[in-house]
């Protein structure tokens, strides 16, 4: 059995003839990350997921998105209400507020979905399978949101370990691997790469209450603000909440 590592190297080389499926939530990461992909592979793919989230506008502006790119696109339903325990998926759990990006404090935020990304890995991976796809590609990143377990490269290395021993595929000798290019990298960081390749922020929302526009103080906008002040670019999406005058 081959040693499971991670694949986190921007340059990674990628034979000519590999196709990719990308988690693709509509956020920051996951738009840097479908454009990362799409200027690598042959065939490129969008897969999300609706998984009872109250922020379901970003599943809209996914769609959005990639159809303006003439990209492939499903979205697959797995409801993890039932689960709880996330003020994503359970109503009776506030979203915290904050007023600056220094206010979150420590230890695993509400908004953490228990072993949502391990449940979106595993989905992927029966996906990649039966589609006949060779990598997974996810935006995962820990430098700026290290509290959250799902998202690191032990996390990262220990589903690929998963994937290996209990697929199809590896009993046939065809690896379906998971890509995640930014693990190491700071969001200001993942912009600067997305907007070198392109991409289009313009429809990619963070907010955790649910709204195109941001409500400015729950951790993800209170992140992403900063992110881009960072970065030195003014924020795509209010640029264009302006111009429609949503703002």
């Amino acid at each position: 059995m081959k040693k499971a590592r991670i694949f986190s190297i921007i340059n990674l080389v990628i034979p000519q003839a590999r196709k990719a499926v990308v988690l693709f939530s509509g956020g920051i990461d996951s738009t840097t990350a479908l454009f990362w992909a799409r200027s690598r592979y042959a065939a490129v793919s969008a897969l999300s997921f609706d998984y009872g989230q109250r922020h379901k506008v970003e599943l809209a502006l996914a769609r959005r998105l990639t159809r303006r790119l003439l990209l492939t696109h499903r979205t697959l339903r797995v409801d993890l209400r039932p689960v709880g325990g996330s003020a994503l998926t359970d109503a009776a759990i506030p979203v915290p507020m904050f007023r600056s990006s220094g206010d979150p404090a420590n230890g695993l935020p509400v908004t953490y979905v228990p072993f949502r990304n391990g449940i979106f890995l595993a989905l992927a991976a029966a996906w990649a399978e039966s589609k006949g796809l060779d990598d997974i590609i996810c935006g995962f990143n820990t430098i700026d949101s290290p509290a959250y377990p799902d998202t690191s490269p032990s996390f990262v290395r220990a589903i690929q370990r998963t994937v290996d021993v209990g697929t199809g595929a590896a009993s046939r000798g065809r690896r379906i691997r998971i890509v995640a290019p930014f693990v190491r990298k700071k969001k200001s960081e993942i912009i600067r790469l997305g907007l070198s390749l392109g991409a289009d922020y313009s429809f990619s929302v963070s907010c955790y209450g649910g709204r195109e526009v941001p409500c400015r103080r729950c951790s993800a906008c209170l992140l992403r603000k900063r992110a881009w002040e960072e970065a030195g670019v003014e924020d795509p999406l209010l640029i264009r909440l302006r111009k429609e005058g949503k703002i």
